[in-house]
């Protein structure tokens, strides 16, 4: 996963959602579809395809699947 484009695709692989540059900074509660299911499902792809642990205490803060793959990049950079 190496940019935003991945990060939707895995987004959508996982959960069923469709979203777009422009759609991912939604809130979680204007998901259509969305719950706290989703959340922990995306957190193990997410760690299965970087081969990175996400803190998670950030992810539970997150209010938008933006906030992740931003808490995903800086997870990425600090490994590297």
């Amino acid at each position: 996963m190496k940019n935003l484009d991945d990060f939707l695709t895995l987004v959508e692989n996982e959960t069923g959602l469709s979203l777009t540059p422009a759609t991912v900074g939604a809130g979680f509660d204007e998901l259509p579809g969305w719950d706290s299911l989703h959340l922990l499902t995306l957190l193990t792809a997410i760690e299965r395809e970087t081969g990175q642990r996400v803190p998670m205490t950030q992810v539970l803060e997150s209010t938008s699947l933006h906030d992740v793959f931003v808490l995903t990049a800086a997870a990425r950079t600090v490994e590297t």
